[in-house]
């Protein structure tokens, strides 16, 4: 793969994140939702692998030990930002799962033993700053108002963790890597489910199973590609330049936020998305010097 066909996937695949809340929250309106509408997501895409799953069994069975490590910690971040879409406003969702400027440079300084450096602490600062407007929107701490909060900040620090398993297997073909994370992502949504109880009440109404099961098929079509298209450039273009791409996420997430949702988006969440994106510009840049 050429670094252009790279850098082409890897902005298609950010902006089809950005908007991968839109299907999660129709399903909500057939009365799947939380962990549990993630589960299905997730099992429905490993069904439709189960030929690449036979085709890999033997490099997942021979990479597990590292498999087992990047599953566990991006599967987690996954199942966590997934369930937090149905817990908190979609931008929140987004604006503290992009966070991740803050995790990485943390697990740089202290577990990679980089040098903290002047742009370090700007990428810290700024984007507490906008942790801060986005949180204390509403007046009072700037703390996490409800578990979708919480969900999407853990989400971004596993993601960055996780990332440093995704390092270790960049020898390892894209899609045992999809089939890792999503195996973890399903064990974490169980735990989820009986933690949070995010089980759906299904004594309210019936059902349409046939409709959800053909709308959970049309989902996965859309997920996989999307999966792909975020790890398989990871493989050929430069960290910083992924960073860099993979911000057309944070713009399409906030923009059809904005327009779609129907929640609020005011000028702290405004304000919020610019001094997260400019956090992560400091420090993709600060990577590349």
């Amino acid at each position: 793969m050429s670094e252009n066909r790279a850098a082409i996937l890897l902005v298609l695949g950010g902006c089809m994140w950005g908007v991968y809340w839109m299907p999660l929250l129709y399903l909500e309106t057939l009365g799947i939702k939380g962990a549990f509408a993630g589960i299905l997501l997730y099992v429905t895409c490993l069904i439709l692998l189960l030929p690449v799953i036979w085709r890999y069994r033997s490099v997942l069975l021979s990479q597990w030990r590292i498999l087992i490590v990047s599953g566990a910690l991006t599967g987690c971040a996954f199942s966590f930002y997934t369930t937090s879409l149905f817990h908190t406003d979609v931008i929140r969702s987004i604006l503290l799962f992009y966070l991740t400027p803050v995790w990485g440079t943390l697990i740089g300084v202290f577990i990679l033993g980089e040098r903290l450096t002047f742009s370090r602490l700007s990428v810290i600062a700024i984007a507490f700053g906008g942790l801060y407007v986005i949180l204390g929107a509403e007046g009072g701490l700037p703390i996490p108002r409800n578990i979708g909060d919480v969900l999407a900040l853990l989400s971004g620090a596993l993601w960055s963790a996780g990332s440093l398993g995704l390092m270790r297997a960049k020898a390892i073909p894209v899609f045992p890597q999809i089939i890792a994370f999503l195996i973890g992502s399903i064990i974490i949504s169980l735990a989820t489910i009986l933690v949070i109880d995010d089980m759906p009440s299904f004594g309210q109404g019936t059902l349409n199973w046939a409709h959800i099961v053909g709308f959970l098929c049309l989902f996965s079509l859309y997920a996989i590609p999307m999966f792909w298209m975020t790890l398989a450039p990871a493989q050929v273009l430069t960290p910083a330049t992924v960073g860099i791409l993979l911000m057309s996420e944070v713009f399409v997430g906030a923009i059809s936020a904005a327009l779609l949702s129907g929640q609020p988006f005011g000028m702290a969440e405004l304000i919020g998305t610019i001094l997260i994106i400019t956090a992560a510009l400091i420090e993709v840049r600060s990577h590349s010097n």
